[in-house]
């Protein structure tokens, strides 16, 4: 129990909470002050959750609450204020991401990360500093979204509300232009105002020359005070944190060329260096101007081309047409397959259906919705087709980054990251060493010179170019898979390509597919074929959906109990016929040769009715594939019977091995073994019966020839007709590893050069700033140009129609 009192402050105490002054009254707990009640309370929250490390971070910390209201946010529990806000919304979790303006330091991530332990109906939280936002999974039978707000708001990290929906940016771009603006008027005017000095004017215009100087000092204020104050801000914060980062030597520069320029100045003893250190912040700041563009080219809002192509089924007239899903807007109406994935926020216009939000909660426990009920982009359906309508537009870029949910993330840290993250901590120390060494010499050799040769070696050095240098790359290679079928869910998966040492395949829809010709074998009527259309369009699986195509008549009727097992078969009821079809072991057919291509067995209330014989082909060039990776580790695992272990024996390396008859967990544990052996290993499947195993592998890629297709376990997405390229692919993600490498080496040899030079007293501050952006500019371009010089060398054969 923590004792508080209430005395008036009769003298000046400031809140350990947030820093500022007690006026008018003084709450004190455990020895400490506060401002007033909020603030207290903060403190007794963390303090009775053992999350008092938050003050450990940074000195007063917090945000003052002086003026909160404690029922500010009442309006957000209001059903429609809630659909606009939240992300997701289902009866047992939640999600919602709020604008946080406050967060500035790394206090303020650790305590916004640790609100589960503050209440336990918050499942999640994560920041994202750079975008200053809050993502936040929670219970709403336990916490209402007002709660929610209301506990950000009371620990000082208010959310900013938008009604219009999502997540509104604060405009940074138009201040940092205005200091850009005005740092180039000040240098602009310092320069005119030094030509006494720079054409020599003699000692008779001694007080001009006074004048101009003083001219110049306070030109020089808004540049150090205004345009340069974020170098200073950071390195302050830095500093508080018990860390340093690499605004700390820049801003030693800055201070360290006006407090000299200031002192030679008001000392009468020189000019000073004003127009360096002017033109210094100048083009310090185009240098984050552009290194502010770099970055917002860089977020994961990916040029559409880089994105797999999801479509879905929309009402045309009285024809389901498919529709990629950036196409889709506000009113069209859907139909969604079992095992297909909600492509945007939808009203459920038909029957009861099952939607499982694993995609989006990573949890797999199917959610039932009624007619009328919101069912959310990312959810994928279980059971019976249905048909929505659009309610809020969606973008393929949501979708990825459902993609990039952490519950499908792999294991490992990329090694790019690692190496920059290394450089980072130790770079700063680096050059601070070198600095003091050069500044011991210069005073010994040279004193008048020392200034301005600190200031350049503070100035050149940079990481920037070390940490545009992966993005980059891995960026360009992205869209050009993209542009040939490839997608890629992010960029490290480029990484884990390059290292890949066994392939392994699954055989049904990847290495054969089923033909347009299909044949059926025995005795059905009219009513059974138009029965069976509706449960194979009801499936995703690519047989189904060939057996559906080849019966004339429509599928307006729907099925009823209907279940998807999967490398087994379908069944369900329609019009009161029990359906199931599948393959001969599903529904315990013997003795059945598959010489003649894949037989899928069709059973009407207990009947055994015939089967669909469809030809299996083997994909266009694929054993020449095959052959050029015959020098790594190939393997094939199939669900489907030996019946075609002659053809793959034949296709396949001698001593590729070939295994049939695996079910979805023998998969898995085949990768995982072959993993404990050391290897790299790709799985190759169609993403519907192989999940597990794509999720296991190293690199897993869906070969998909149905873009209404998403499965989110694997890593990329390869179209079918561009299986075949798939270890030019494979070749341009090595050569991607190659160019990052080549790109770090120019880093480091630029900042190895550049400090010689500036060491020995060949640059000046003004040059340093300027070479600082043109060291990004050159990774950047070096990396942009190298992709493409690359990969349309190695991609130029596969834009031959003959290919």
């Amino acid at each position: 129990m923590i004792a508080t009192t209430q005395v008036n402050a009769g003298t000046e105490h400031l809140c350990y909470h947030c820093g500022q002054a007690c006026d008018d009254e003084l709450n004190v707990a455990e020895e400490k002050n506060f401002c007033c009640f909020g603030c207290k309370t903060v403190y007794e929250i963390l303090n009775d959750n053992n999350l008092c490390d938050y003050y450990s971070f940074e000195t007063s910390p917090g945000v003052s609450l002086r003026y909160v209201s404690d029922k500010a946010y009442a309006f957000l529990n209001e059903p429609s204020i809630r659909k606009k806000i939240l992300e997701f919304d289902s009866s047992g979790y939640s999600k919602v991401k709020f604008l946080v303006p406050s967060i500035h330091c790394i206090s303020c991530i650790w305590l916004l990360e640790n609100l589960q332990k503050l209440n336990k109906a918050i499942l999640k939280s994560e920041v994202n500093f750079s975008k200053k936002t809050v993502s936040v999974d929670f219970d709403p039978q336990v916490m209402e979204l007002s709660a929610l707000a209301q506990l950000m708001t009371s620990l000082g990290y208010a959310p900013q509300i938008s009604l219009a929906g999502g997540v509104e940016q604060p405009n940074t771009s138009k201040s940092l232009i205005t200091k850009l603006a005005i740092a180039g008027f000040c240098f602009g005017n310092i320069m005119l105002l030094s030509f006494p000095e720079y054409l020599g004017l003699d000692v008779a215009d001694d007080t001009l020359r006074k004048v101009f100087s003083f001219l110049n000092l306070s030109l020089a204020v808004p540049v150090i005070l205004y345009s340069g104050q974020e170098y200073f801000l950071a390195a302050w914060k830095s500093f508080r944190q018990r860390q340093i980062n690499i605004d700390v030597p820049i801003a030693l520069g800055l201070l360290a060329l006006f407090a000299r320029s200031a002192n030679d100045i008001v000392s009468n003893t020189g000019p000073g260096y004003l127009d360096s250190l002017s033109g210094l912040v100048f083009f310090l700041l185009i240098g984050r101007w552009f290194q502010s563009k770099t970055y917002e080219s860089l977020s994961f809002e990916r040029d559409y081309k880089s994105f797999f192509p999801l479509s879905a089924q929309k009402k045309v007239g009285d024809e389901w047409k498919a529709t990629l899903v950036y196409e889709l807007q506000k009113g069209d109406e859907i139909r969604v397959r079992n095992m297909e994935v909600v492509p945007a926020d939808c009203l459920l216009l038909t029957k009861d259906a099952f939607i499982d939000y694993s995609f989006v909660t990573g949890e797999s426990k199917p959610v039932k919705v009624e007619p009328g009920d919101l069912i959310y982009a990312g959810g994928r359906l279980v059971g019976s087709p249905i048909i929505l309508v659009v309610e809020k537009e969606t973008s393929q870029s949501h979708l990825t980054s459902l993609w990039n949910n952490v519950a499908f993330a792999k294991a490992g840290e990329s090694v790019h990251k690692k190496t920059i993250d290394n450089v980072a901590r130790k770079f700063t120390w680096i050059v601070l060493g070198l600095a003091l060494i050069t500044a011991m010499y210069w005073y010994v050799v040279d004193p008048s010179r020392m200034w301005l040769i600190l200031t350049a070696v503070l100035m050149v050095a940079c990481p920037c170019a070390l940490a545009l240098a992966a993005p980059f790359t891995y960026g360009s290679m992205l869209r050009v898979f993209g542009k040939y079928g490839f997608y890629l869910k992010n960029a490290d998966v480029i990484e884990r390509l390059s290292s890949i040492t066994a392939f392994v395949f699954d055989k049904t829809g990847t290495i054969t597919r089923g033909s347009e010709e299909v044949k059926f074998m025995g005795s059905l009527k009219s009513g059974e074929f138009a029965a069976i259309k509706v449960m194979t369009a009801a499936s995703s699986h690519p047989l189904s959906i060939l057996i559906s195509k080849s019966i004339v008549g429509n599928d307006k009727d729907s099925a009823e109990d209907f279940k998807e097992i999967p490398g087994k078969g379908i069944e369900g009821i329609v019009k009161g016929m029990k359906i199931r079809i599948g393959s001969p072991g599903y529904l315990s057919v013997l003795g059945v040769s598959s010489d003649q291509g894949t037989k899928v067995f069709v059973e009407i209330n207990g009947e055994i009715k015939g089967y669909f014989q469809i030809g299996a082909s083997l994909r266009k060039e694929l054993p020449s594939l095959l052959q050029r990776l015959n020098g790594s580790f190939v393997s094939l695992l199939s669900g489907d019977h030996e019946g075609d272990k002659k053809r793959m024996a034949e296709l396949f390396p001698a001593n590729a091995p070939l295994f049939f008859n695996q079910s979805p967990h023998q998969k898995l544990t085949y990768i995982s073994d072959l993993q404990k052996q050391k290897m790299k290993v790709m799985m190759i499947g169609d993403g519907l019966n192989d999940s597990g195993a794509l999720k296991q592998s190293d690199v897993g890629i869906a070969v998909a020839d149905d873009t209404s297709i998403f499965t989110p376990a694997c890593d990329a997405i390869l179209t079918g007709e561009n299986l075949k390229r798939l270890d030019t692919f494979i070749l341009l993600a090595k050569k991607a590893t190659t160019i990052l490498r080549v790109a770090f080496g120019i880093s480091f040899f630029y900042n190895f050069v550049a400090l010689s030079f500036a060491m020995s007293g060949h640059l000046t501050p003004l040059v340093a700033a300027i070479l600082m952006p043109i060291s990004s500019i050159s990774v950047v371009g070096f990396s942009t140009l190298a992709v493409n010089v690359v990969s349309s060398r190695k991609l130029s054969v596969l834009s031959d129609p003959k290919n």
